[in-house]
């Protein structure tokens, strides 16, 4: 890399020799090569399932809500004959397009899935940073909103190097920890110190149980000529239960289930997706899409047939899920993109990983940040007692 020190790279007189972004770098994500993307993806600082081009493609294509967004790219020059490659990719929308709020942000693009993290050159991190942050103000951004990113991971300690560098410092909006499994270690001995002997037996009755309408198998689709059935198949369970009845089942909108079967077949041709399927018999009892990205396993949906509740099929699936992933030498930790409070996964995957939303600044002592950062408030203060009304009466 041929680069200046990140403080001349995000200064607001640039000097030559700096990793900036192109001219182009806050362009429509469709504009983005794939190949270069791909290639990013291979090399990045920090796993995202959610931001890999064959996913983030599908949902910016057709799913609900979430089509038209833009991108910051940052760009640098690899030896031996200085080509342009990519070293950091950000999906993005407008901050008014995102909260309603007219002030001159942008943030991450929700992937659907509740992982925002950027991807980062490893060999170039913090300079990757530079350029995302340079094009952002170049679009006339006062800060950067990073929703739903990984507060230990390595691209936010970029971030917060590079800030640091220019006299700035991310600010944490909010912040929770949600489950993740350590792949590492033996599944069994996982599951032991997780529930207790008492709680597993009483799922080997359930299991027990449910093996009197057939025999119990767990399959995992990788292939595309095997995934394309079982995404039907998940599709179909996701849609049978109280999701449908929320309006919130992939299936119930066209767009949002072309994504998802578009996406699975993609990945799924890269080694990146598995759908894995419990049955009872020839029964399908439980589903889930998980997606793959480095050495890291992302826990997308699940769906059941809630006619088998009693039996806890997606207990059933996640505790075969979790013997699968412990034995696969190539994944090390497997994260839940689960709510912080998931009484299903919480309770057996015992890691936590720490998720957050936080304000980049873009300049420093910058008076509009403040102002960003008081409406934020302001907008939860607001819509907190009506979430928590919408929580209590759904319950």
């Amino acid at each position: 890399m041929r680069s200046a020190s990140v403080q001349e790279a995000i200064g607001n007189r640039p000097q030559a020799g700096a990793v900036l972004s192109d001219a182009s770098g806050f362009v429509p994500l469709t504009s983005v090569a794939a190949s270069q993307w791909r290639a990013l993806a291979e090399r990045a600082a920090e796993p995202n399932g959610y931001y890999l081009p064959d996913w983030e493609m599908a949902v910016n294509a057709s799913a609900r809500g979430r089509t038209g967004v833009s991108a910051l790219t940052a760009w640098g020059n690899a030896a031996p004959d200085n080509t342009a490659h990519l070293t950091g990719l950000l999906p993005v929308i407008s901050m008014w397009r995102c909260y309603k709020i007219p002030l001159p942000a942008l943030v991450s693009a929700d992937p659907y899935g509740t992982l925002c993290t950027p991807l980062l050159d490893r060999d170039a991190a913090e300079h990757a940073v530079a350029g995302l942050m340079i094009q952002a103000r170049k679009a006339g951004a006062h800060a950067l909103i990073l929703r739903d990113v990984s507060l230990d991971g390595a691209a936010m300690k970029a971030f917060t190097a590079a800030s640091k560098q220019a006299g700035m410092h991310p600010l944490v909006l909010q912040s929770h920890v949600r489950a993740c499994l350590d792949a590492t270690r033996d599944a069994e001995e996982v599951l032991r110190e997780a529930l207790g002997s008492k709680k597993l037996k009483e799922l080997r009755r359930q299991r027990n149980r449910l093996a009197e309408h057939g025999a119990i198998s767990f399959d995992v689709a990788r292939r595309p000529a095997d995934v394309a059935p079982a995404v039907e198949t998940f599709l179909q369970l996701e849609a049978s239960g109280w999701k449908a009845k929320r309006g919130t089942a992939l299936m119930q909108d066209d767009g949002d289930a072309g994504f998802v079967r578009r996406a699975t077949h993609a990945l799924a041709e890269r080694g990146q997706c598995e759908i894995v399927t419990l049955r009872a018999g020839d029964t399908p009892v439980a589903a889930a899409i998980v997606l793959r990205h480095q050495d890291r396993a992302f826990y997308f949906k699940l769906g059941v047939d809630e006619n088998f509740a009693k039996l806890s099929p997606g207990v059933q699936l996640t505790l075969d899920l979790t013997r699968h992933l412990c034995a696969d030498p190539a994944i090390a930790m497997a994260d839940s993109t689960a709510s912080p409070d998931h009484p299903m996964i919480n309770p057996i995957w015992r890691g936590r990983l720490a998720i957050g939303d936080v304000l980049i600044p873009l300049r420093p002592r910058d008076p509009v940040v403040s102002l960003i950062r008081a409406a934020l408030g302001l907008r939860k203060l607001v819509r907190e007692p009506a979430r928590r009304l919408v929580h209590f009466i759904r319950k």
